[in-house]
């Protein structure tokens, strides 16, 4: 039988990259007091995604451990902007457009977290208080020469691309956040584990006791390859109906699907090695990654939600029903009107470019049968179903005066 603690280090180890230092936090754990368990996003975005909820999954089991969840939203350095992994200088944001944004993170997040175990803070609420003085006096607690070893600083460096001296302040200013909020473990994705590591080493400098590190791996997209990111269209957003969400989950490949078990479902690893093994055995993946998409989507829109979405993903899928809630759009076609064109006008596509590699790839139907050729023209008057892939459905009414 494990101890307490051996099954607290389980639990937290879940899905983790890496714990510095195992051994720190065992003797954390072994006091008995609530730790102060510390995530930081800046609010550069609106909507967050299932690839940022790993980390905040992560903070649910320490909520469910006993400990205190310190959500840290960045107004301050999200001023600044990250620098993580940018090849160039990001553009800082406005104050404006930060607390917007934060508004909608703190929504979001308490769909995963315990409010009553959750502590929002701001980090402008320290940081703007140091003035010009305090961040000189911050600043002279860490060399250049041990910000340009992070990885991204060095490639820009040694490629002669420009560094913002703002961007050197940025992980001075995340790791004095850690001074702050005196936290005793701090989480972040593999790509922070720089900055992660000089909060570490500013909380020694100013005699506190160092946090222990939980690095949190980078989820992939619905392609399987890159990082989930709304740049490369690969996301799902924690805020898209539950019908999109749920035929996105179906989408993913079924090695990946074991991959956003362990990052983001809340079944216990036994739970999750019997499906694992039911599947050896004989059992149909698709079946096991329904159970996937349901709970996802459960846990963002509810049970009932997540229901309709199967049922509609079933009729839409298995047996050709077309979706009840399928937007209906009239254009004022010509004779010149294409259907290529006819995509990018209902917003189905981003361009007509687009259109037409889709069409040629046979992702387009109209009225239930494939289309081929790019340049056939709509008639005016009609009506036509349009799909495009999978989930795209449209009714698109051509009107019968040209534009």
């Amino acid at each position: 039988m494990m101890s307490p603690i051996q099954q607290a280090i389980e639990t937290i180890r879940r899905g983790a990259d890496e714990l510095i230092v195992e051994e720190e936090l065992v003797r954390k754990l072994a006091t008995g007091r609530k730790l102060r368990v510390k995530l930081g996003l800046d609010p550069t975005a609106p909507d967050l995604h299932l690839g940022h909820t790993v980390v905040i999954n992560k903070l649910r089991h320490f909520q469910e451990l006993g400990h205190q969840v310190q959500f840290l939203i960045g107004d301050f350095t999200g001023m600044i902007g990250d620098p993580t992994g940018k090849n160039q200088t990001r553009p800082p944001l406005s104050r404006e457009e930060i607390l917007k944004n934060a508004q909608t993170y703190r929504d979001q997040v308490f769909k995963i977290l315990d409010p009553d175990k959750t502590q929002i803070l701001f980090n402008s609420e320290w940081s703007d208080k140091l003035g010009a003085e305090g961040m000189i006096r911050l600043a002279s607690r860490y060399t250049v020469a041990r910000l340009l070893e992070r990885d991204d600083f060095s490639k820009r460096y040694k490629n002669r691309e420009p560094i913002a001296v703002h961007e050197l302040l940025y992980p001075l200013m995340q790791g004095y956040d850690s001074v702050a909020m005196k936290s005793d473990v701090e989480l972040g994705g593999t790509d922070q584990k720089f900055n992660l590591l000089v909060g570490r080493e500013l909380q020694r400098d100013f005699g506190q006791e160092p946090q222990c590190i939980l690095t949190m791996p980078l989820l992939e997209g619905l392609d399987g390859k890159e990082k989930m990111s709304k740049s490369l269209g690969n996301y799902i957003g924690i805020s898209e109906a539950p019908q999109e969400m749920f035929g996105k989950l179906m989408s993913i490949s079924d090695d990946l699907m074991w991959r956003y078990f362990d990052l983001l479902s809340f079944e216990s690893a036994e739970a999750i090695r019997k499906l694992k093994a039911d599947v050896s055995a004989g059992r149909n993946p698709r079946d096991i990654k329904v159970l996937l998409a349901k709970e996802i989507v459960a846990r963002f829109h509810g049970t009932g939600a997540s229901h309709a979405a199967e049922v509609e993903f079933n009729q839409r899928f298995r047996h050709g029903a077309l979706p009840a809630d399928m937007p209906e759009v009239e254009l004022a076609g010509s004779a010149t009107t294409t259907f290529a064109q006819l995509l990018k006008l209902a917003g189905l596509v981003e361009s007509t470019s687009e259109a037409n590699r889709v069409i040629e790839q046979g992702g387009v139907r109209i009225d239930g049968e494939r289309l081929s050729d790019r340049g056939l023209k709509v008639e005016k008057g009609r009506t036509y179903v349009v799909q495009v892939g999978k989930r795209k459905f449209a009714r698109v009414r051509i009107a019968r005066s040209d534009a």
